[in-house]
């Protein structure tokens, strides 16, 4: 997972960030970039990897491993209304964008999972699988992972017939029914398909899900 970060250096590059997203295909909730800029020993992040394919648990210690051992580290948000403004593909890009031009040193590279920023003015290197292949972008993955997992949660308390807590804010079953009965939640992103069909229980005049809170 270090191999990239370790060519780079060979090269005479420094301050290497990686950056990632995640939130892409959910129904409801924001999208979240971070981006993380380790040290020289990012070798002893030991089980640094994509964050889709780490369990939960090791997911947050993982998480916590990076932001004590990492130079930096920053996050993105979009919000449901700017993703359903400019589509998710942009608002996902503006996120990453956010994250990398809060970090308190500008890094000489910037590696990416298989996407360009157009509005970053620095070396960039997308990779195929990035998230697989880089250290430093798998460790991106697992902090926006992490946080936004939390933040859904934290919208389960606001939102519970929707069951934020579990989906996360993806297309689930329970999800969508919920969804047709009661309708969209103000984090709901209104551009997607399936988000604002009609409610079955109560019909389109009810706020928006107004019975949910």
């Amino acid at each position: 997972m270090s191999a990239v970060e370790r060519q780079l250096r060979e090269f005479g590059f420094r301050c290497i960030a990686g950056t990632d997203e995640v939130g892409r295909g959910c129904l409801a909730g924001p999208v979240v970039a971070a981006c993380v800029v380790l040290n020289a020993d990012e070798s002893s992040l030991f089980g640094v990897n994509d964050s889709k394919l780490i369990a939960g648990e090791d997911r947050l210690g993982l998480c916590r491993a990076i932001l004590s051992r990492a130079a930096a580290v920053t996050i993105g948000v979009m919000e449901p209304e700017t993703i359903d403004r400019v589509n998710i593909l942009q608002a996902s890009k503006l996120a990453m964008a956010q994250a990398v031009h809060d970090l308190p040193s500008r890094p000489e590279v910037l590696l990416l999972d298989a996407v360009t920023l157009e509005m970053v003015d620095m070396p960039q290197i997308p990779l195929i699988q990035g998230d697989r292949r880089s250290i430093s972008i798998a460790a991106a993955s697992i902090v926006a992972k992490v946080y936004r997992d939390l933040l859904m949660e934290s919208y389960h308390e606001r939102y519970p017939v929707y069951d934020f807590k579990h989906n996360r804010g993806y297309a689930t079953e329970s999800h969508q029914a919920a969804l047709k009965l009661y309708g969209p939640t103000p984090i709901h992103r209104r551009s997607f398909d399936g988000v604002d069909e009609p409610m079955m229980l109560f019909g389109s005049s009810e706020g928006h899900g107004g019975t949910a809170r």
